[in-house]
């Protein structure tokens, strides 16, 4: 940024478990705000397959090579923890329209709750438009193919909670 003005952009989700998608977003926020904090919410409606300690841990891993990007997880409202970090920017990602509606109103209530705080939307990349965390997931828990889904690490991890199964037979009639 040419004022000098460091810009910290705060990137919220369960990430239960982290996608390539997620990656995508995040290595290209850092390049437009310079540093991203990856916060792993550890309070939400969702039952997660990882704890709070393993989702944050896991991401820690994968994005151990990028000086612009850390991770920490976080408990209670989404405002109060990006003031805490001085941050002014959250940043959420969106696949398609039906993800704008309710990114939206979660826009206009933080908005509401802190108006020095902005919320900046960024298109995923094409090639991870259809997939999500619920998704991955899934395909795993029913034995699919999750390779180039998520990264590496995420899939020796999800395999390990999710053992291959037998090939489905079927029975002669």
């Amino acid at each position: 940024m040419a004022s000098g003005h460091r810009c910290i952009a705060v990137y919220p989700g369960t990430f239960d478990p982290l996608t390539n998608g997620h990656v995508s977003l995040v290595r290209r926020a850092a390049r437009i705000f310079g540093t991203v904090i990856v916060a792993v919410a550890g309070d939400s409606h969702k039952t997660p397959l990882f704890s709070l300690d393993e989702r944050v841990a896991i991401a820690e891993q994968v994005f151990a090579n990028d000086g612009r990007v850390l991770v920490e997880g976080f408990r209670g409202l989404l405002v109060n923890y990006v003031k805490s970090r001085q941050a002014n920017v959250i940043l959420r990602g969106l696949r398609a329209v039906s993800d704008f509606e309710f990114e939206f109103q979660m826009a206009l209530m933080n908005r509401k709750l802190d108006r020095s705080i902005e919320t900046v939307f960024i298109m995923t990349d094409y090639k991870w438009l259809y997939i999500s965390s619920t998704i991955v997931k899934e395909v795993a828990k029913n034995g699919g193919d999750i390779r180039g889904l998520v990264p590496d690490l995420v899939r020796e991890r999800m395999a390990e909670r999710f053992p291959p199964k037998p090939a489905d037979t079927a029975e002669d009639a």
